[in-house]
């Protein structure tokens, strides 16, 4: 191997590895910022008809189960899978970046073009499905565990209000390893196109915020704030209705398609059934989304300096 060769290589490495630490930090910061709202999102995409809207539904969450047990439940599998999912989201972005790069023979990286920004967010979606499915559904599980048992009262079913640790083991006695990976399919429908036009959303808004002098990593923190939230925003308005599917199958273990649950909630619920829970989840995303790419941008730049 050349000396030329074996640089570039730990070049390679070392972006790696911040990138994958950057990503696990942002994955930190957002789920203490949007956690409460994402359970609310859950709640009403699970179980639309039990609640009036978001603000009944936050208000009968705080007032039985309060903050810990109800706004924040499932917060440990919400941390696993957000650290999971964005560090192996933004490690893959970068290696899906250099490999962009490559194709479309551009000398930096700093100079790719938002669809092949985008394309690499698209690429590197597919491994973060993978990484975070389980999690998610255990998450899922948590937060639509006080309506799930609810029903179940109902119908003369013996409940049990159970917490991460026990809830995973249950899952794998019942199922086995294939029942942590119910919804892969609307995760995967969900994650690749909606991160293509996540990145997409985020690298074309930090283009156009930029003055001519500027780079893009140098427009600073409000504008990279922004450039963030766009970015959450385009991804859930144009992926929702698969979310939304995604979490019945986990929350309520059906075996249903994807396309078949689709054309079902539309039938019954209408098209607004797809939509059930968006307003709490585009109030979420802006602050979420926006936090997740200041902590990642900062940190990939502070450990850029450090190493």
């Amino acid at each position: 191997m050349s000396h030329a060769t074996s640089t570039t290589s730990t070049a390679h490495l070392k972006d790696g590895i911040i990138d994958f630490t950057a990503g696990s930090l942002g994955g930190i910061a957002l789920v203490y910022v949007g956690q409460p709202l994402d359970t609310i999102k859950v709640k009403m995409q699970t179980f639309p008809t039990l609640y009036t809207g978001m603000v009944n539904c936050f208000k009968e969450t705080l007032i039985t189960d309060g903050v810990a047990r109800g706004l924040y439940a499932g917060t440990v599998p919400a941390l696993v899978s957000n650290v999971t999912e964005n560090s192996v989201l933004f490690m893959c972005y970068g290696l899906c970046q250099k490999f962009m790069q490559n194709i479309t023979h551009t000398k930096r990286i700093e100079d790719l073009s938002t669809l092949s920004n985008a394309s690499a967010g698209f690429l590197a979606a597919f491994f973060s499905s993978v990484a975070i499915c389980p999690t998610e559904l255990v998450k899922c599980k948590l937060q639509a565990m006080y309506e799930r048992n609810k029903q179940d009262l109902a119908l003369g079913k013996k409940v049990e209000r159970v917490g991460p640790g026990k809830l995973v083991s249950q899952i794998f006695k019942r199922e086995g390893v294939p029942g942590f990976f119910k919804g892969f399919v609307p995760t995967l429908v969900r994650e690749m196109p909606g991160y293509f036009f996540f990145f997409g959303g985020y690298e074309g808004t930090r283009e156009l915020l930029r003055r001519l002098d500027q780079t893009k990593d140098e427009i600073g923190l409000w504008k990279t704030m922004i450039a963030g939230g766009v970015g959450g925003i385009v991804f859930w308005t144009i992926t929702y209705p698969v979310d939304v599917v995604k979490s019945r199958i986990q929350v309520n273990s059906t075996n249903e398609s994807l396309g078949l649950l689709l054309m079902q909630i539309a039938r019954k619920e209408g098209v607004g059934g797809l939509y059930s829970g968006l307003s709490p989840t585009l109030i979420r995303t802006i602050p979420a989304t926006a936090t997740l790419f200041v902590t990642y941008e900062y940190t990939k730049k502070f450990l850029h300096i450090l190493c």
